[in-house]
């Protein structure tokens, strides 16, 4: 029998970042907003609540207590503020790449400075997204040359979350032009790298409390120890990565859904039209019934995916079961994304003329959630995935992962 009812030690872990959520972020999501970031004081706290290491292995210094524990926890900072887990210190999806790309001693060296004293002030960053896409070829036109002295990067990142804060970066470049997006490689550089240039930060739709930057590197060399080789199939660890890090996006997702909903209910219910709340007319009230069944339906999926990666990691990792991590992952990414958008889009158009006004936190919700659907593999490219694995047919990377040819991520 399956079972989703989370442990007594879960269950307290959900109550104190609820708590945190409820009493610290849901209050402060406009100050946030207007700040474009979290203050010291709230990543400290974040980070006290062991967020960000939670999902890490006690290998590399995390708490080592799984995804399942992870998206638990994830929903309930994203129903404080959508924003947050972007915003606050740690590694990030750095993390998930070191770990999914790495060695495990490429891993425990490059995870070392997020779980030593003052991890919630540094943040690591993943430079996946371009510009533009290739004319010429396949591919990324970052590229990175093989020399006497290791690799040479040379090109421009863009979308890169936390590019301004960060202090490690795992950049992706083209290694094999002929190979097209078969041909990448990914690297360890530090933000202190000769000829690592950080871009402006960008102003974007929503979650302004993340930055989202880009990175320029000129000649920026590495030796071959920064190199990131994926257990010897790349393309296999590199699709893994990102439905990893996407499930924690999708929590993130229902978390932002749940909060649509909760003030959409609140609403409809005191509002009231020709003598009784607007909630007790029929149409809004099968539309609220709709989006409650997408949170619960959102957090089922997510909730399932994470138990197949933790399942995954403490069986013998074989590719079968990487097969059945990747569907669940694309199911709950694909649905999720597209949930939190029709929450936030009708929690405004519950609002009526009120939902345009920053008075409630629905607009917000709304532009969040569109953001969010980009933060990394997105509901067309989860599509993508999930009918790949069904149908058994090659995964492509250059389908199931955004390219700026099909969509421009922030990672």
């Amino acid at each position: 029998m399956i079972s989703f009812e989370p442990t007594e030690d879960q269950k307290l872990m959900v109550e104190s970042v609820a708590g945190f959520a409820r009493n610290t972020l849901r209050p402060r999501i406009r100050e946030f907003e207007k700040e474009r970031g979290v203050s010291e004081a709230v990543r400290k706290t974040a980070h006290e609540l062991g967020l960000g290491l939670v999902g890490l292995p006690e290998s590399v210094g995390g708490a080592g207590l799984g995804m399942t524990t992870a998206v638990l926890l994830e929903e309930e900072v994203a129903w404080g503020d959508p924003a947050a887990g972007f915003a606050f210190g740690g590694p990030g999806a750095f993390g998930f790449a070191v770990l999914e790309l790495g060695t495990p001693e490429q891993a425990t060296a490059a995870l070392a400075p997020f779980t030593a004293d003052g991890g919630h002030a540094r943040f690591g960053a993943v430079a996946w997204g371009e510009p533009k896409p290739n004319r010429d070829r396949a591919g990324f036109t970052t590229t990175a040359k093989k020399t006497d002295a290791g690799w040479t990067i040379d090109g421009t990142k863009s979308y890169v979350v936390n590019a301004d804060r960060a202090e490690h970066f795992v950049v992706f470049a083209q290694v094999d032009a002929a190979a097209g997006w078969r041909g990448l490689g990914a690297f360890l550089v530090d933000k202190s790298a000769k000829g690592l240039k950080v871009l402006a930060r960008e102003t974007t739709l929503g979650l302004d409390a993340v930055s989202f930057g880009g990175i320029e590197l000129t000649s920026v060399v590495v030796p071959d120890s920064a190199r990131l080789l994926g257990g010897g199939d790349f393309d296999a660890a590199l699709v893994r990565f990102f439905a990893r890090h996407a499930v924690i996006v999708a929590a993130r997702g229902v978390g932002l859904s749940r909060a649509a909903f909760d003030v959409t209910r609140e609403y409809v219910d005191n509002r009231k039209a020709f003598g009784k709340p607007i909630g007790h007319f029929q149409a809004v009230a099968f539309t609220v019934a709709d989006r409650a069944m997408d949170v619960d339906a959102g957090r089922g999926l997510v909730w399932r995916a994470a138990a197949a990666w933790d399942a995954y990691d403490a069986g013998d990792r074989n590719a079968n079961d990487a097969k059945e991590c990747l569907l669940r992952s694309a199911h709950a990414i694909a649905f999720v994304h597209e949930a939190a958008m029709r929450c936030g889009d009708d929690g405004v158009q519950l609002h009526g003329g009120a939902g345009f006004m920053r008075d409630f936190p629905v607009e917000k919700f709304m532009r969040d959630a569109k953001q969010i659907g980009l933060c990394g593999m997105t509901a067309e490219h989860a599509d993508q995935l999930a009918g790949a694995v069904a149908l058994g047919v090659a995964i492509d990377p250059g389908l199931v992962l955004p390219t700026p040819e099909t969509q421009n991520a922030f990672v």
